[in-house]
């Protein structure tokens, strides 16, 4: 699908604030609101907006505490990475999961109350198939952000 400035724009303006009015969103771009809405239902219906959600605070939910995971496989075989992924995928802590190129096999991103719970966590799913892993507790936030830099847009507008 292709997609024209006003649809970058658009696409920039409501990953920062999907609840934003469709007047403001108009405003910002140069159209009414129906056109707006006409352009975002388009842009929902092609899979370019994938969701709408809310960005919760990690330490309002007893959550603040990421950790970064390396994981490497015993070896390459298919049911094992296919058992791992599929742990990760039940997990809600799991935040990100990333095969990746290299020595180690997986990035895993933990989200959980503390180091005692991180450490309890990786115990648990880190266990069956897994030769090895690394925890690296995060000390700070220094960004975090779902969003994705969009074409023909400067200014940045993650967080």
């Amino acid at each position: 699908m292709p997609l024209d400035e006003i649809d970058h724009l658009l696409l920039d303006l409501v990953q920062v604030d999907a609840a934003r009015p469709l007047h403001e969103l108009g405003d910002a771009v140069g159209l009414s609101p129906s056109a707006v809405q006409r352009r975002l239902t388009r842009l929902r219906a092609a899979g370019v907006i994938r969701a709408q959600v809310a960005v919760l605070d990690p330490e309002t939910l007893d959550a603040g505490m990421a950790s970064v995971i390396l994981i490497a496989l015993t070896d390459d075989d298919v049911k094992h990475h296919n058992a791992f992924r599929e742990r990760m995928l039940a997990e809600p802590r799991v935040q990100h999961c990333y095969s990746i190129v290299g020595q180690w096999d997986y990035v895993v991103v933990l989200l959980t109350p503390d180091l005692k719970a991180s450490r309890h966590l990786a115990r648990n799913l880190f266990t069956e198939h897994v030769k090895r892993f690394e925890t690296l507790p995060a000390f700070d936030v220094v960004k975090s952000s779902q969003a994705i830099p969009v074409p023909g847009v400067s200014r940045g507008s993650g967080r």
